[in-house]
């Protein structure tokens, strides 16, 4: 199992609040991603990279110009994953990278980085194998801003499964039908609709 705590730290200074904000989410992602992984055996999902992925797949955060978290580098915020993805590369890790890439929303198709002038190059970026598919799913249901200054354990209360849906479904259809399909093949019960 990799060190996912010294790869953060390659680029992270611990005990930061941008650390602690990364940390948090992604320790939330990587536990509903590992309840996926238990309550659907029939994927046959590798649960030891699913964690890997979940804990990394936010990793070019700090590559953004996002303050809000803590976050002032020169990239969009939607690059994110692409600068993950550079960064894990750099260190042979390109199964990890592509988790990256495509768990922004509920994946991003070339179409959509063309129609939508996103700023990322044209590719496909659709999670495509399973534990791809669930870290993307997990992701949506943790976000990363602070409901109070300092209070990071706020970062692992999960969204309902309408915010979660809401938070996709605003960037069209397709969007939503992606993360519909998400949801129908990885549904476990806290995030089911009430």
């Amino acid at each position: 199992m990799l060190d996912v705590y010294g790869i953060l730290g390659q680029f992270y200074t611990p005990d930061t609040p941008q650390w602690n904000i990364l940390v948090e989410h992604s320790k939330a992602v990587a536990e509903l991603a590992a309840n996926i992984v238990r309550l659907h055996p029939e994927l046959n999902a590798d649960a030891n990279f699913v964690y890997e992925g979940a804990m990394l797949h936010d990793i070019g955060i700090t590559n953004t110009n996002a303050p809000g978290i803590y976050c002032f580098g020169q990239a969009e915020y939607i690059c994110h994953g692409i600068q993950g993805a550079q960064m894990l590369r750099t260190l042979q890790l390109p199964q990890h990278a592509r988790v990256c890439e495509r768990h922004t929303g509920a994946g991003i198709t070339a179409d959509e980085v063309r129609t939508l002038q996103l700023p990322l190059p044209i590719a496909d970026y659709t999670p495509q194998t399973i534990e791809e598919k669930i870290v993307c799913y997990a992701d949506k249901f943790f976000s990363k801003t602070l409901k109070e200054p300092d209070n990071y354990s706020s970062l692992r209360e999960p969204k309902s499964f309408e915010r979660a849906l809401h938070s996709v479904a605003k960037y069209g259809d397709a969007p939503r039908e992606r993360f519909l399909a998400l949801h129908k093949m990885l549904a476990v019960p806290q995030t089911m609709p009430q």
